[in-house]
């Protein structure tokens, strides 16, 4: 088990990519930090993020898995009452139990597992997240059409866009591709209530199938009731899942919600 954390370590180390100085104080007023706030940063690595974040937060949590680099935090931190240096995996680290924001200039391994831990669970008290990512990653993740399984799960309860595009030369060492600062936004009225979201990603699961096969047969639906669903809303009878957007899933479900509950009531009874 410790060689595998070892290992781990190391690979989010190497994947560090530090944010230039005037760019990384930009994010941080970008972010709409208020006084207030408690801040996330995961990957904090030397600090570059976290001072300009600690001059506008209420306070800063600063998530660094490098030993190294952490020391480096806490040096520089010491006495700082705003900032709180933890040592530990951003995957792995407790996060607030009250409202809480995230800044953080991620290292690009754990992107898709950090934004999974952040956006699956609607009932995480966090208000904001904004990430530097790969860019590919960021455009892909807030495509209104076409939408992929991943998205589709996050934008009832998230509203996803891209900021802002990063060269590589914003970064020490130059990452290999562009990258981008990835906001997330609760919406102001969820399109799916929170207490469904299992049941809709179920839904979602079940439509996204490899095959790639028409939502009305991957759900097993009749042709008369996916067209009664599918016309209003400029739906082809064999539109596939990546052709409908989160308000069709969000409106879908809430077109098959009672029939599923009506047939689990029969299975109880």
């Amino acid at each position: 088990m410790s060689g595998v954390k070892r290992r781990h370590t190391q690979r989010l180390a190497s994947g560090q990519h530090l944010l230039r100085s005037p760019l990384a104080d930009e994010l941080a007023a970008a972010a709409g930090i208020a006084g207030g706030d408690l801040v996330v940063e995961i990957g904090a690595g030397t600090g570059r993020l976290t001072a300009p974040l600690s001059e506008r937060a209420g306070h800063v949590i600063a998530i660094e898995v490098d030993p190294r680099l952490a020391r480096q935090l806490r040096r520089r931190f010491q006495g700082d009452g705003r900032v709180t240096v933890v040592e530990a995996d951003g995957l792995a680290a407790a996060l607030p139990a009250s409202p809480f924001r995230v800044v953080a200039n991620l290292p690009f391994t754990i992107t898709t597992p950090m934004l999974r831990r952040l956006l699956d669970d609607p009932g995480l008290p966090l208000r904001s997240a904004d990430l530097v990512v790969q860019r590919g990653f960021a455009v892909k993740r807030c495509s209104p059409r076409p939408c992929t399984l991943l998205s589709a799960g996050w934008l009832p309860w998230w509203q996803l866009a891209v900021e802002r595009v990063l060269p590589p030369d914003c970064f020490q060492p130059p990452p290999s591709v562009e990258s981008a600062i990835l906001s997330a936004r609760r919406r102001p009225r969820p399109l799916v209530d929170e207490v469904a979201a299992d049941d809709y990603r179920l839904l979602l699961r079940r439509a996204f199938r490899r095959d790639n096969r028409p939502v009305r047969l991957a759900l097993g639906l009749e042709r008369r009731r996916w067209a009664a669903f599918a016309r209003p809303r400029g739906l082809a009878d064999d539109a596939r899942p990546t052709q409908l957007d989160v308000w069709d899933w969000a409106a879908l479900h809430a077109h098959l919600r009672p029939s599923s509950a009506s047939r689990r009531r029969r299975g109880r009874a």
